[in-house]
């Protein structure tokens, strides 16, 4: 197989591409490398099955020539992290939904398979959970800009399943609950990697609200080997699964876990969050996905423990490679349902 990847040499993107080709198949791996880094990508650095494409999902004629060669697109290109969202609210809206329009909108004229990365950010202020895929989306008001993330992803989730239904495009859409590992940078609100980093200098952990509120965390090889497994099942088209952890944590408790498995010195320091972001930005207390759609699917379940994310972050901060590469092929042992 031939496959786009869109956000190529991103975080999750550049794990995928790895993947994917260790599995003999062909990847195009197209990014702008506004968040990217081809850094990513060493790894396959002269591979004849990796093809860097540097350009933007915006670019349609660029995205006509890559869709038409390919046999199937994993639309990962978005604009994500809060603090980018923050940032850069029109900019991240125009990327996310012009950018969906644009890979279905190829994908429609070529008849490829798309699976569309989504975010756990859908369901908003929804308080209840377990959450599963067909829970109410609780939103603030559209002038936070908090809400407008959730709201655009909402709309490329709503433009893949219309263009299944109307069109016969085959799309699978896949909300991701914060997923974690080696090559994700703290830059844009990444809480563990921003906590690893700031405990391996003896900075203090800054630690948003009153620490409460809880997080599940998901490895990105976990994630891989899910997207993996979809993009193959027919029984997966037209339909939208969470992925994640289902290991919760407060932040608090999470910031103390880095301190204690980085032997750091660190301290904890509260901030407020309107001194974090902005003024009137809100946040959920809790939020922990339902998988059980997903697993009755293809069988998920994640091998990784939150202990052990956080080592393989710890490793590729430190530049321990070998310790890292231990622990993911310890792991993957327990994971070959997914091979």
């Amino acid at each position: 197989m031939h496959y786009l990847i869109t956000g190529g040499a991103g975080f999750i993107g550049s794990h995928l591409a790895e993947a994917l080709i260790e599995d003999g198949h062909e990847v195009t791996a197209l990014d702008n490398l506004s968040t990217g880094r081809l850094e990513n990508l060493k790894n396959l650095e002269g591979n004849p099955k990796l093809h860097f494409v540097n350009g933007t999902v915006l670019n349609e004629s660029l995205v006509d020539k890559l869709v038409e060669r390919c046999d199937a697109i994993f639309h990962l290109a978005a604009a994500v992290g809060v603090e980018l969202i923050i940032q850069k609210p029109l900019e991240s809206m125009m990327t996310n939904i012009r950018g969906s329009e644009v890979v279905l909108d190829m994908a429609h004229r070529y008849q490829k398979k798309v699976l569309i990365a989504s975010t756990s950010e859908i369901y908003g202020k929804n308080m209840n959970g377990p959450l599963h895929e067909e829970m109410d989306r609780v939103l603030g008001s559209p002038l936070k800009t908090r809400w407008s993330y959730s709201t655009s992803k909402a709309v490329d989730e709503i433009l893949a399943y219309v263009y299944w239904k109307e069109k016969g495009v085959p799309t699978v859409i896949v909300r991701l609950f914060n997923t974690v590992g080696p090559r994700q940078t703290g830059a844009y609100g990444m809480v563990i990697p921003r906590f690893v980093q700031r405990a391996m200098a003896g900075e203090a952990l800054e630690v948003h609200g009153n620490g409460n509120q809880s997080r599940c965390f998901m490895h990105v090889m976990d994630l891989v080997n899910a997207l993996r497994k979809l993009i193959n099942n027919p029984n997966a088209v037209g339909q939208v699964f969470n992925i994640g952890s289902q290991e919760e944590v407060t932040i608090e408790e999470l910031a103390q876990r880095v301190i204690k498995l980085t032997d750091s010195r660190s301290d904890l320091k509260f901030v407020a969050y309107e001194e974090a972001y902005e003024e009137g930005y809100e946040d959920m207390p809790r939020r922990v996905p339902d998988t059980t759609k997903i697993k009755n699917l293809i069988g998920f379940s994640p091998t990784y423990s939150l202990d052990q994310i956080i080592e393989t972050v710890i490793a590729s901060v430190t530049d321990k490679a070998p310790e890292a590469k231990e622990i993911c092929d310890a792991v993957k042992e327990t994971s070959k349902i997914y091979a």
